[in-house]
């Protein structure tokens, strides 16, 4: 192994591959080390690409990659203890190339990803903890990894919410457990045929479904069920810093979820074939970490690039777009010679021009207003108590719709409703 490449990039991720691919197609040497045995043993999503990042690099990458299900169907749901209001979204025009999205499992996804990086000619060194940056007069020149020392030009840090190396040169603090949360997931098979049947879904058609309320035990958090090819991904996500407040643990609440009435027919039969469990980023702009220094930069989930609306999650389309954009900051930097922080600076400046930091700014007080107890207690309640009073016919003289869904509003508050629309509104 040669000893000093032009870029080192720490985690063999999405966004670690796709610099690396960036990189070595344009001929520079590249190394990328993944502390798992494989890209991808070590990581867990969602489990949903937006492709349009992906797209602009591996044009029809669907075709050759291994996606699970093309996402045609979307479902969101407010879950009491017992019952759960959903809406439900069915449409070919979730499918157009480009603005369609890919349930994926990563560990086979990250690994095809990291093979069309070592096929343009990147390195990818497996099964390694890098312990340490190697600093030189205030620049980062390189990593340390048990007796090896490796240097470059810059390193690129892709090595996931947790970045103890940027951390190590205080470009981010200690974890807040207010800006991360603690996800665990099931990967439970099921045969195609059942999983269309069960979901309404037509060959490769897949649905993406998101929960809240009762799931996350009226913590900051919610659930998620994605469906795969021969398999459904079911799993939760919990905020770190209201845990303490629960008496279930993560595992208890996940499987108290998978025995909710609404959850438990989808996956009856199925056997669990994968477990795992993950940090993820919450705390949206006002968390992301300084991005670049003296020889180095910091993408993906190191960078604190993910979007939770309630609605929608997205991560790794931001991964790949801040790592195609740190690979074209440092081929600028090469051409100039010059790996100062005032020569990467250009990585933050492309990344505030696209679409990443701009949508990230757009959400920016939504995980505050997702602090709210009341979106994972009352407000569920409140839509379950009155679909129940609409729906219900016992022989008693009814109300009118409009005393049913008063006498329900009140239960909240109007006070605390109009608050927390405005509040709801504004942060979306």
């Amino acid at each position: 192994m040669a000893d000093k490449f032009d870029c080192i990039i720490v985690g063999g991720g999405v966004a670690g591959s796709t610099a690396g691919y960036m990189l070595a197609r344009v001929g520079l040497e590249v190394l990328i080390v993944e502390r798992g045995n494989f890209s991808g043993a070590k990581n867990m999503t969602g489990g949903r690409l937006y492709s349009h990042s992906l797209e602009s690099i591996f044009p029809d990458f669907a075709q050759s990659a291994p996606v699970e299900r093309k996402v045609t169907r979307e479902k969101v749901s407010f879950m009491t203890q017992d019952s759960a209001v959903t809406m439900d979204f069915q449409s070919d025009r979730l499918g157009f190339q480009s603005k369609d999205s890919y349930v994926v499992l990563r560990s086979q996804f990250d690994r095809w990803l990291a093979d069309q990086a070592e096929e343009a000619g990147a390195m990818v060194a497996s099964g390694i903890l890098v312990d340490e940056l190697l600093v030189r007069d205030g620049r980062v020149v390189g990593i340390k990894a048990g007796e090896d020392e490796m240097e470059a030009d810059v390193v690129i840090l892709a090595d996931g919410v947790n970045s103890l190396l940027a951390q190590q040169i205080g470009m981010r603090n200690e974890i807040d457990p207010h800006h991360v949360a603690v996800g665990a997931k099931e990967v439970i098979e099921l045969p195609p045929s059942v999983i269309e049947d069960r979901f309404n879904l037509n060959g490769d058609e897949g649905a993406a479904w998101l929960f809240a309320g009762a799931c996350s035990d009226g913590m900051m958090g919610g659930g998620y069920l994605y469906t795969n090819k021969e398999s459904i991904s079911l799993g939760l996500v919990i905020g770190l810093g209201g845990i303490g407040k629960s008496e279930y643990t993560v595992p208890e609440l996940l499987e108290n979820f998978k025995q909710h009435p609404i959850i438990k027919p989808l996956i009856k039969g199925g056997k669990l074939v994968e477990y795992s469990g993950h940090v993820v980023p919450e705390g949206g702009y006002n968390a992301i970490p300084k991005l670049f220094g003296d020889g180095v930069m910091v993408v993906g989930d190191a960078a604190g690039l993910v979007i939770n609306t309630g609605y929608m999650v997205r991560g790794m389309d931001l991964a790949i777009a801040s790592a195609e954009m740190a690979a074209r900051a440092f081929i600028e930097a090469k051409e100039r010679n010059d790996f100062s922080a005032d020569s990467l600076f250009c990585y933050q400046k492309k990344l505030e021009q696209s679409f990443v930091i701009r949508d990230m700014k757009l959400y920016k007080d939504f995980p505050a207003f997702m602090e709210n107890p009341r979106i994972f207690n009352e407000y569920p309640e409140l839509a379950a108590g009155l679909l129940t009073d609409l729906f219900r016919i016992d022989g008693v003289p009814n109300k009118s719709l409009k005393s049913k869904a008063f006498s329900a509003l009140k239960k909240v508050g109007l006070v605390n409703l109009t608050r927390d629309a405005w509040k709801g509104v504004n942060a979306l």
